[in-house]
C-alpha cells in the first residue's frame, strides 16, 4: 500500500528538532561544529554536486563564502547532526569561488530526481521556507519590515508585535473515476501528449472533499458527491508551498464540458489504458513523471483489479 512516505519530496523526512529552534547559543555552535551538514541554495535552486545525484554538502567552511547569508535550521540526521541551509546571494558566483567546479545550482524540478529521498525532502522544505521569506518580508498587519525569528520558522513584526508563521496551500488533486474509466486533463501550455489528474487549491470555508468536486466540476463539468472521495496520501510541493492531496472521486457523470481557462482539453481513458500510460507504451499520452503526486494517483488506481 502506498503512502504518504512512498512519495517523492515526503519521504525520509529528517527530525526537525524544533526545540532547538529558539535556542541561539545551540544554534550558533552547532552551525560551526566539525559534523554540521550545510548545503546551499540561491533562487530557489540547490547546489548539486557535480555527479547530478547529490547535494553539495558543506561544513563550518561555508562561512568563508558567506558569513551573513539567510540560514535555517533544517533538523537533525539520525546520528544527530544538525542540518542548515544557507541562502546564497545573487551577486555569489560560483566561478572563482573555492566551490568552483564542484557543482551547480540547479533548477529544483530537474534537481528532484537525482537526489536521495532524505535530500530531497530538505530541498523541497528549504525551497518552501526561502520562498515564503522573499515574498513577505513586511508585517501583513502593519507593513512595516519584520524579522526572521526561530531559526527561519518565524517572522515577527518589531513594530507591532505581529507573529507570521510559513504558509503552506492545500491542493486537491484528484482523480475522477467511474467504473473501468478515468479523467484525465491537459492545460495548453503543456508539451504534446502530457496529461495529469485534474487539481485546484482549497478555498476557505471547504474541506478537500468539497475542493475536489467543485474543481472537477468547474473544470470539467463533471459532477461527484464529496461523500465519495477517498484520500490517498499527500506531498510538499515547494513551488512555491503547497500541500498537494491525492484524492480518487466517483463521478456522477460523464459528459465533459472544459472550462478554457483552466484545460485546453479532458478524456475519460480506461484502466488498460492507464497502464499503457504509466508503462510509457501508449501511443498518445504519457504520464506525468515519478516525481509527482498524480502518476502515483494513477498508478493506485491501475492497479486495481
Amino acid at each position: 500500500m502506498t503512502t504518504s512516505n512512498d512519495i517523492p519530496l515526503a519521504s525520509a523526512p529528517v527530525d526537525r528538532a524544533a526545540h532547538f529552534r529558539t535556542d541561539i547559543d545551540w544554534l550558533t555552535q552547532a552551525k560551526i561544529a566539525d559534523n554540521a551538514l550545510i548545503f546551499l541554495m540561491q533562487k530557489g535552486q540547490p547546489l548539486v554536486a557535480s555527479n547530478g545525484q547529490n547535494l553539495l554538502w558543506l561544513g563550518p567552511e561555508v562561512e568563508r563564502l558567506s558569513p551573513q547569508g539567510e540560514t535555517i535550521f533544517l533538523g537533525q540526521d539520525k546520528a544527530g547532526a544538525p542540518i542548515f541551509v544557507v541562502n546564497m546571494d545573487t551577486s555569489f558566483k560560483l566561478e572563482g569561488s573555492l566551490l568552483q567546479g564542484a557543482g551547480d545550482f540547479t533548477d529544483m524540478r530537474a534537481a528532484a530526481g537525482g537526489l536521495t529521498p532524505m535530500e530531497a525532502n530538505l530541498a523541497s522544505t528549504a525551497r518552501s521556507l526561502l520562498e515564503w521569506h522573499r515574498n513577505h518580508p513586511f508585517c501583513a498587519k502593519c507593513g512595516a519590515p519584520s524579522d526572521v525569528t526561530e531559526a527561519g520558522w518565524k517572522r515577527v513584526c518589531p513594530s507591532c508585535g505581529a507573529e507570521h508563521f510559513p504558509r503552506t496551500d492545500p491542493v486537491a488533486i484528484m482523480l475522477a473515476v467511474q467504473g473501468d474509466k478515468c479523467l484525465l486533463g491537459r492545460q495548453e501550455s503543456w508539451p504534446a501528449g502530457f496529461w495529469s489528474a485534474l487539481a485546484g487549491f482549497v478555498e476557505p470555508g471547504e474541506t478537500l472533499e468539497q475542493a475536489a468536486a467543485r474543481e472537477l466540476e468547474e473544470e470539467a463539468g463533471i459532477k461527484s458527491d464529496p461523500a465519495t472521495a477517498e484520500y490517498l496520501f499527500c506531498q510538499p510541493w515547494p513551488f512555491p508551498s503547497s500541500l498537494m492531496v491525492g484524492i480518487i472521486l466517483e463521478a456522477q457523470t460523464t459528459e465533459v464540458s472544459v472550462e478554457q481557462d483552466e484545460l485546453e482539453a479532458a478524456r475519460w481513458i480506461t484502466r488498460d489504458e492507464a497502464r499503457q500510460v504509466l508503462a510509457g507504451t501508449h501511443p498518445e499520452i504519457y504520464a506525468p513523471p515519478p516525481m509527482a503526486v498524480a502518476h502515483h494517483i494513477l498508478r493506485v488506481w491501475a492497479e486495481r483489479e
